[in-house]
């Protein structure tokens, strides 16, 4: 798991990596700066390119200069520079790289607080105006500066990050930002760039290592972590020799309705191609042929049979397609000793009877979307309430809460949020929840930890949606993200011994 830095906690990881590789500030700057090119060379690898860096006088800016000075050197002959003088004054590194950039020759312009701003015209536009320590929305002669920039049809690559975008914290809709194309960020991505707010200032973003002291990063306390691939690795266990099925666990789906029967189907489909050694859906009688039909290998369990038996099974997942089942509901969390994922209708019924809350066994992993969310634990201004909402719940009830998103967010019991980078837009589509949350129960059936047992679900399902995307799929129905599972999960067997 990478640790997420907050602004100050960068700025403490610059200082200590200066004091104990050691290495100067500007030559970790020099560093950064050409880490930056490099990427940005990938990205705009045309020479002819009119480019434009807009920079400020912090250090932020020192970045933006030294990438001009680094792109001339490159070959990139047609780069000018503004510098927006709007400050009071100049960090040391901006004015050391503002002293090798004037050996170049490039030609640099001064802004200066309320004077015209010139036409601006150049295929893209480096900005490094304000960095990560930005705490307030931009006023004044930035605000007008950004606002020319984004009207100008350039395309806008940031230095770190978009001009007026705050790193963490809540992020103002009515801000103004730079709307970046791109943004290449130091070393770790900021925390805001997982949160929709931050869309309209940044479209994708990369990450370039700067050489910052891994080890100290990783100590430092934070709220969030990024899963990486490793990670899942890791978790993961291959199937070993003369397993047989009952060594897989017995996964029970509580699910559908005579309208809503695709979403258990869909459900009990993950559950099956996740691993789960085998799989028992509670459905309504007129489910049990297509039951039979779509999953042969899957068991029945009339809706009658489904209390007295709970007993019976390793894990159990409540509410696809489930409608208002409240007796059923109040009878699993009453009697039910064992792991538990409650979606779709099941939040909906205990948004409707908040008492059960308090029912929740510690083994349980609620799954909702933004709106499910708010139903259940109230109405949210932005994001970054919400999924402090999130974590305050997780650990009042002890439980696991995925906040489904494009960047799902994973509340743990211990306080801290899992964000998983993996998926992609092609996904929106019907059905979607249903199959996380199939994936969720067979690997808790399986016998992995709920925080695992998320941690697993939530990538694995990103990633089969971005290999199937990469075979050019530009929608994923969620059917074919479940054929796609087995051979995802093969791809972990395959680095193992």
């Amino acid at each position: 798991m990478q640790q997420l830095l907050t602004s100050e906690q960068t700025r403490l990881a610059d200082q200590y990596t200066i004091a104990h590789e050691p290495i100067a500030s500007i030559d970790l700057m020099e560093r950064a700066s050409r880490a930056f090119t490099a990427r940005f060379i990938e990205i705009v690898p045309d020479q002819s390119t009119s480019i434009l860096v807009c920079a400020g006088t912090g250090n932020n800016g020192g970045d933006g200069l030294a990438v001009a000075r680094m792109l001339h050197q490159a070959g990139y002959r047609r780069v000018r520079v503004w510098i927006a003088r709007y400050g009071s004054g100049a960090t040391a590194d901006f004015l050391t790289n503002q002293d090798r950039l004037r050996e170049t020759g490039i030609d640099i312009l001064d802004l200066h607080s309320g004077a015209p701003l010139p036409r601006l015209e150049a295929g893209f536009v480096i900005g490094a105006l304000i960095g990560a320590g930005l705490n307030k929305p931009l006023t004044g002669d930035f605000r007008r500066l950004v606002t020319h920039i984004n009207a100008s049809g350039a395309t806008i690559i940031a230095v770190d990050i978009p001009t007026g975008l705050p790193s963490e914290g809540p992020i103002d809709p009515q801000a103004v930002t730079t709307l970046a194309c791109e943004a290449i960020a130091f070393h770790r991505p900021k925390i805001n760039f997982f949160f929709p707010e931050s869309s309209p200032s940044i479209a994708r973003f990369h990450t370039v290592s700067i050489g910052l002291d891994e080890d100290f990063i990783q100590s430092l306390p934070t709220d969030f972590t990024l899963i990486e691939r490793t990670d899942i690795s890791r978790i993961y266990r291959p199937r070993a020799p003369f397993s047989h099925k009952g060594t897989f666990g017995h996964a029970l789906v509580v699910a559908g309705q005579a309208r809503t029967m695709g979403a258990a189907l869909l459900c009990t489909g993950a559950s099956i191609h996740a691993g789960a050694g085998l799989t028992t859906v509670s459905l309504p009688e007129e489910g049990r042929t297509a039951l039979n039909v779509a999953h042969p290998e899957a068991m029945y369990l009339s809706r009658p049979e489904t209390e007295s038996g709970l007993g019976r099974y390793d894990a159990i997942a409540v509410g696809p397609g489930l409608g208002e089942e409240r007796p059923l509901l109040e009878a699993i969390l009453t009697r039910a000793d064992r792991p538990l994922v409650l979606d779709a209708d099941a939040l909906n019924t205990l948004a409707r009877h908040p008492q059960y809350l308090d029912r929740l066994p510690t083994s349980c992993v609620l799954t909702p979307h933004a709106k499910e969310f708010d139903r259940l634990f109230g109405a949210h201004a932005n994001w970054w309430e919400r999924v402090s909402t999130a974590r305050e719940r997780a650990v009042r009830h002890q439980t696991v809460i995925v906040l489904k998103n494009k960047f799902t967010f994973i509340a743990t019991p211990d306080g801290t949020v899992l964000v998983n980078p993996t998926g992609n837009p092609a996904m929106a589509s019907g059905g979607m929840g249903d199959v996380l949350t199939g994936m969720l129960v067979a690997f808790l059936a399986q016998g992995y930890s709920t925080v695992d047992s998320a941690t697993l679900a939530c990538y694995l399902h990103g990633l089969a949606g971005d290999q199937l995307a990469k075979q050019g799929m530009a929608v994923i129905p969620a059917s074919h993200l479940i054929s796609a599972l087995p051979a995802v999960l093969g791809t972990l067997t395959e680095q193992k011994p």
